[in-house]
């Protein structure tokens, strides 16, 4: 949530930073600074009638103390009717807060300067890219077959139990996912991540907090009795976990790592494109995320990207970073690279992985502070990234890795497999 005094002093600035967003903020942000100005003079109103309250009562007090009954009372009546003043104009704020609040929650964040220009996928720029494309064998498969080749995978068996994008990994399949899950996890901690255990269904004040709502609210799946969402990354609990939270600043930067399996209801997704592995409604996925000092924040954020790429070189799958465009850039980020591995069977590039950089969009919905050399709370930078998205990394490396004999494991792996090919 961007915060309402920058809005209020830089209207300009907001609604041309989030026309590269191709979002028409100007009526949005109107409302806001006209929501904001009642909101103000309404609590500088109720602040005066509450002094003014508490003026009446000292004087009243001074005159019982004197045995002047009679004036007193003639001032407590005055009192009554500021105490029922004062409750109109206090529910009058709230309702302007609260107001405010909402249509807040409407405008997205401002993209960082390097954002490029764009409104579509194709418009992004690709900063780098690495690693050899093979050459498959004749008679190569894509990966929906090659489960059902090896038997590693069945998505019928996992539309029987649940519905569709709900796959049941079997044998060696199991333990390829297994393998991945745990590889990523010892290459986040030995980079000074910790890891941690969250729950899979959050609260509402969770989805506010990490900007899943009211954005995405139609692709959570909502257990409506108790109120809980099934959680569509392992950034909202973890990030959560720092709501209504004042860090020391000598505690930054502060490095969590945690496995989840996420679930997506992916409303809307048809056609080739999304078949076998390529999209799921629920997938395992390994998420990073940071709280950070705002001066060290888009160091960090180059730090994560590295660390991506290492883990990606050390699978030896081919791949590339973009930079997204202001079109095609998350709800709540400032600034994101998208990682994308080549799968040779399908000819085209798959998304493995988002890092982003939210600035201080996140912690101001979460009141995620911290208390600098003055002693005064400052809101904190929060980044998250994929480390990594499992079902195309596991798609890429099935894909990439077949031979005629068998798919071979890639070599990081095998220790954490026990088995070098899948036959």
């Amino acid at each position: 949530m961007l915060q309402i005094t920058f809005i209020r002093e830089n209207q300009e600035q907001v609604i041309k930073a989030l026309a590269k967003r191709n979002f028409d903020a100007q009526s949005v942000v109107e409302e806001v600074v006209q929501l904001d100005e009642k909101r103000r003079a309404t609590q500088v109103e109720l602040d005066t009638v509450l002094s003014e309250s508490n003026r009446l009562s000292k004087d009243i007090g001074e005159l019982m103390k004197s045995g002047e009954k009679a004036k007193a009372a003639i001032l407590k009546e005055k009192t009554v009717v500021l105490k029922e003043k004062s409750k109109d104009l206090s529910d009058k704020a709230e309702a302007l807060a609260f107001a405010l609040t909402q249509k807040l929650y409407t405008l997205p964040n401002l993209p960082a300067e390097i954002v490029p220009e764009g409104k579509t996928p194709e418009e992004n720029l690709n900063v780098y890219q690495q690693g050899e494309i093979p050459v498959l064998h004749e008679g190569a498969m894509p990966h929906w077959e090659l489960v059902k080749k090896y038997d590693i995978i069945d998505f019928e068996l996992g539309t029987k139990i649940t519905g569709a994008g709900f796959p049941v990994y079997k044998g060696k399949g199991a333990r390829l996912q297994r393998a991945l899950i745990n590889y990523f996890l010892d290459k986040n901690t030995e980079a000074g991540y910790t890891e941690v255990q969250v729950p899979l269904l959050v609260n509402e004040a969770s989805g506010y907090g990490t900007g899943q709502l009211p954005d995405k609210e139609g692709q959570m799946y909502h257990s409506t009795v108790d109120d809980l969402y099934l959680i569509p990354t392992a950034e909202v609990p973890v990030t959560n976990m720092y709501r209504d939270v004042i860090i020391n600043e000598s505690d930054l930067p502060i490095l969590n790592t945690a496995y989840t399996p996420c679930f997506r209801r992916e409303a809307g997704s048809y056609g080739a494109h999304v078949r076998g592995l390529n999209r799921l409604h629920q997938f395992d996925k390994v998420e990073l995320v940071r709280i950070e000092h705002p001066d060290n924040s888009y160091k960090a954020l180059d730090g994560m990207v590295e660390h991506v790429q290492g883990i990606l070189q050390e699978l030896k799958l081919p791949y590339r970073i973009l930079r997204l465009c202001g079109g095609d850039m998350g709800f709540t980020a400032a600034l994101t690279y998208d990682f994308e591995l080549f799968s040779t069977a399908q000819e085209r590039w798959l998304e493995i992985s988002s890092v982003s950089n939210f600035e201080t969009f996140q912690a101001n919905r979460l009141k995620l502070r911290f208390k600098d050399k003055d002693g005064k709370n400052q809101l904190a930078h929060t980044l998250n990234g994929s480390s990594l998205a499992l079902p195309r990394v596991l798609a890429g490396i099935l894909e990439n890795y077949q031979t005629p004999e068998g798919i071979v494991i890639p070599e990081v792996l095998r220790p954490y497999c026990g088995f070098d090919i899948i036959d």
